[in-house]
Order: structure tokens, then sequence, then C-alpha cells
């Protein structure tokens, strides 16, 4: 692995003048250790097994004509019915594949963004989790410094972009092959939001068919998830990818920035979703108390092609941003 500073131009040596060494002494930066691949690994296939057991019942209630969790009673039921009949797990196979594909899509953006500027970053690592979605994302843990405006924007953006470019198709595919239930919303226990572009393809596919009868597929429910996870990274927020985005702009503006639109989100929890409320107050606290990593060279101009791509970056959050992204009737 590049052992390099982060800025693509490998290692940076470092002059000392002293009356003691007159001669001139080049330090080399410490060559990075491989690490293991297995924790990566293990958490990947736990991931698997969690996303198969609740892609099930998002594949059951589709065939059913019924709302996702309508008849669960509780999680843990909905969890051991699968690891009961494990021929159930098969039928979670497209929602677990869709989603993981364009999480695992996201990270390794972020990740080859990092091997071409030689910034040492870790194999992406996916969190198992009892949830609604059987995941909390994934992530990779960069453990070098980096250094310029170019190397910290494309990192930022990278991960965003090329999940979103996966999610696209698979939530236009998704949408296509949802079903029109009557009245399908009138017993679910859940329902989730729309963001702004599966809606346009809700009206492209199923034009003048109301919305709460809608019932999509598995494959556009991991899109959705994609989305949410899209959008919640694009926030320009701390250090979270829109935040990284915002740093390489404007550092000197970027901790006024991240608390603006912390605050914002608990604004948007008191008048819509209550989620909001809780990830608004965490990155505050995040943006008060962890100041972004200053760069080695933070003069370097990004040129007209990247700031082209944040105003893109924008738009990506915009249609993929839901206010109420779920509720309870």
């Amino acid at each position: 692995m590049n052992s390099g500073n982060g800025n693509g131009h490998g290692r940076i040596p470092v002059e000392v003048l002293d009356s003691r060494f007159p001669d001139v002494m080049e330090f080399r930066p410490t060559r990075v250790k491989p690490r293991p691949i297995w924790p990566a690994t293990l958490l990947f296939l736990l991931t698997v097994l969690s996303t198969l057991i609740v892609g099930s019942e998002f594949a059951l209630s589709y065939l059913q004509n019924r709302e996702p969790f309508s008849t669960a009673e509780t999680l843990w039921q909905m969890i051991v019915q699968p690891l009961a009949h494990p021929a159930l797990l098969a039928l979670g196979v497209p929602f677990s594949f869709t989603l993981l594909s364009i999480l695992m899509a996201h990270e390794l953006g972020h990740y080859f963004a990092c091997r071409i500027y030689g910034i040492d970053a870790s194999y992406p690592y996916f969190i198992p989790a009892p949830t609604l979605f059987g995941t909390f994302g994934a992530f990779i843990h960069i453990r070098s410094p980096i250094t310029t405006r170019k190397a910290l924007f494309d990192v930022g953006l990278s991960g965003p972009v090329i999940g979103f470019i996966l999610a696209v198709p698979a939530i236009a595919y998704g949408v296509a092959q949802a079903k029109i239930v009557p009245g399908v919303e009138n017993t679910a226990v859940i329902v989730f939001g729309t963001p702004l572009l599966m809606r346009w393809f809700i009206d492209w596919f199923h034009p003048n068919v109301n919305p709460s009868w809608i019932l999509v597929s598995p494959i556009a429910r991991a899109a959705w998830v994609g989305l949410f996870a899209t959008a919640l990274n694009l926030l320009p927020v701390w250090q979270l990818d829109g935040g990284h985005i915002v740093y390489s702009l404007t550092g000197k503006f970027h901790q006024r920035i991240s608390l603006a639109m912390g605050l914002a989100l608990v604004g948007f929890g008191i008048y819509y979703w209550r989620g909001w409320i809780f990830w608004g107050l965490v990155l505050t606290v995040l943006a008060l108390r962890f100041r972004h990593p200053p760069l080695y060279d933070p003069w370097e101009r990004l040129g007209r092609a990247r700031w082209i791509w944040a105003v893109a970056a924008l738009a990506i959050f915009i249609v993929c941003f839901t206010p109420w992204p779920a509720y309870t009737p």
C-alpha cells in the first residue's frame, strides 16, 4: 500500500537544519503494516444474514399484497421466523443484494479515491443490526491525513456519487415492478416516506394512481435505504461526506455551517420526523466537540469542474432527502 501523505505526490521530504547536523536529513514515513481482513469479512457476512432476514419480510409482504411488518407482533418474531425456516432467507436475496451493492459501491468509492491519493484507508466495515433494514450501514477508517483540498473533496464526493449511480436504476426498476393495491396503507404499521427521486419514478411508471395504493418491490425498498443513506452522508455537517465537501470548499466557515445544519435538523424534527431531533443534536455536539482536521495545503485551487460537482452533490442530496423517512399512520 502506498504510504504517501495523501496528496497524490508520494512522501514529503522533511529537511532539518541544525548546527549539530550540517547535513540535510530526510525523514521517511513509516511503512503501513497490512491489516487483517477477517474483521471486515466477518462483519460483512453477519450483515448479509441480517439483511436477508429483513429482506424476507419485505419479499413476503410484497407477495401477500401488504405493507411490511404489518403481521409480525414483535421485531423478535420477524427475526426468528426466517431462522426457524431457512428457506425464507432465499426470498431476502433481492433486497440484501441490492442494498449491500449500493452500500459497497459507496464505500469502495471512498476507498479507491483514498488509494489514488495515497491515503491509508481500511477495507469497508459493514454494521449488522436488528433494525428495519438489517444494518446501520458501512464505513471505512481513514488512518492517514488528507493533506489537500482536491484530495478531501474527491474522497468526500466519490462515495455518495457512486452509490447514487447504482441506486438510480434500482429504484427505477423497483418502482416499475410495484403493485397497485387499493387501501394497502390502511393496515400499515410503518409507512416509509417518498424522496423526490422516487416520486418522479412513481409519477412516470404509475401516473394518476393514488400514491398510498402503491406497494413497491423489495428492490425498491433496498434502493430507498440507499437513497436515505446518501442523503444522510451528504449533510453538510462535521466529518460526514457533505462536511468534507464543505470543508474543502470553505474551511473557514465549516463549523458555522455544521452548527447551522445541526440546528436546522432539530427544527425539522419538531415539525416533521422526530428522528431528525436526535440526528441534529448528535451532529451539533460532534461539530462543537471535534473540529474538522486541518489541511496541510488549504490554498490549493479546486477548479471549476469540482465546483460543478459540488452543485451536483447538492442536487443529489435534494432528490434523496425526505422530511418524513418513516412514520406510523
